[in-house]
């Protein structure tokens, strides 16, 4: 290795892409090629990126498979950051193979943390969660380390685990502090940031406030009965009702929730779960059947007990009923929640991660996009998404497989 790729891979190394640039920018060998790619994704140029990148694969070939994989990493690593999740999973496989027939075991290291975020993109805790139990943390560099509790983190606070999520996030800083790379330190900043946030709204005991997601891990250990909006469920002390499949049945167990005590009139629980506000005989009939449904589903944790205006959700056990909500409520608002993250998505990409159909989501992009929510740059398969993060707010319960079922 020469003196000028040796310094632009330290450059790059200490996140100075311009330190990079002055030293490779006007050769075309293959090692140039990558960094200058590496160096603008760094940029955020990732278009520019991937085609450098891929230049310098090419030009590797099979002769020289190491450099080649790392090129292949490279790839991934900026079609992650460009929210193309729909990667060439084979390809990186491989990649990762002969990383590790090398004994290049830092970027091994690395082919899985790429693996656990795009996993965590996508809402699949289970396999990030294996993932990254399945990386040793001892031999990794300080930046690598603090990537590494950065995604324990991730995992720990979309389980609703502060404690722990508060504890990967220090390490996380002491390690980027070693790494010395601000980019990476104000990353960590950031992800602290999002425990103090407001993450959902609580409706209990007649008063409405926003909590963190501590709050919301201590409401979901208590014992009182909880209307989660979040994930369409009742829950009380581990037990959990799904009704994300029972939209009907939901909307009138949150209608209850919410005025618990106090009974809820028919006429607003049939405009609530069926939209009709003039109800005649059949919304009536219709009420009395979903409300008989409802009371199945609930056994064991409450009632539902008819009055004389109307019905009354009675707690079996619990003496509290507290509705928890997102922050931000809406038809679309999954798709902020990703859109948040202040990168550009493709449509392809958000179908992927909220596991919607393309056609689903692209209605859901026009209609915000109307609505002045969101905009789109590019166009035809480069066209892509964004949006401003959500002000003050964590979009941690707005993402998909958030809580557990069960």
């Amino acid at each position: 290795m020469d003196a000028s790729i040796a310094e632009a891979a330290q450059a790059l190394a200490a996140g100075d892409p311009f330190g990079a640039l002055n030293r490779v920018a006007l050769r075309d060998d293959p090692p140039a090629l990558a960094l200058r790619g590496i160096a603008m994704a760094q940029l955020g140029e990732f278009a520019r990126a991937r085609m450098l990148v891929r230049r310098a694969a090419a030009a590797f070939g099979h002769k020289q498979p190491l450099a080649r994989a790392r090129c292949i990493v490279a790839e991934a690593e900026i079609a992650l950051a460009s929210r193309e999740l729909a990667w060439p999973d084979k390809a990186l496989a491989a990649a990762g193979a002969t990383l590790e027939a090398h004994g290049d075991l830092a970027n091994v290291a690395h082919v899985r943390q790429l693996e656990i975020r795009r996993c965590l993109l996508i809402g699949r805790l289970d396999e990030a969660e294996r993932l990254l139990a399945g990386v040793d943390a001892g031999p990794l560099t300080a930046a690598a380390a603090a990537i590494h509790e950065l995604l324990a983190a991730g995992i720990a606070m979309r389980r609703l685990r502060t404690a722990v999520a508060r504890a990967a996030l220090a390490r996380a800083e002491q390690a980027a502090s070693r790494a010395g790379i601000p980019a990476l330190q104000a990353e960590v900043r950031q992800a602290s940031a999002v425990l103090d946030m407001p993450a959902a709204r609580l409706a209990w005991r007649g008063e409405a406030r926003l909590i963190a997601l501590a709050e919301v891990e201590a409401l979901l250990a208590s014992d009182a009965l909880v209307v989660d909006a979040c994930r369409h469920a009742v829950r009380e002390a581990g037990q959990v009702v799904p009704l994300a499949r029972r939209p009907v049945l939901f909307a009138l167990a949150r209608a209850l929730g919410e005025a618990w005590p106090a009974d809820v009139a028919r006429e607003t629980l049939i405009e609530r779960a069926f939209r009709a506000r003039h109800p005649d005989e059949t919304h009536r009939a219709r009420l009395r059947v979903e409300m008989g449904r409802l009371r199945k589903a609930l056994a064991g944790l409450a009632d539902v007990a008819a009055t004389r205006h109307g019905f009354a959700l009675a707690p079996r056990r619990a003496r509290d009923v507290a509705v928890l909500t997102r922050p931000v409520e809406g038809p679309h608002a999954p798709v902020l929640a990703l859109l948040a993250d202040g990168e550009s998505w493709s449509s392809s990409a958000l179908s992927l991660a909220l596991g919607a159909s393309q056609r689903t989501v692209q209605r859901a992009l026009d209609e915000l996009a109307e609505a002045g929510r969101v905009q789109a740059t590019g166009r035809g398969p480069a066209r892509r998404w964004l949006m401003p993060p959500v002000p003050g707010f964590a979009t941690t319960l707005l993402l998909p497989a958030v809580l557990p079922q069960g």
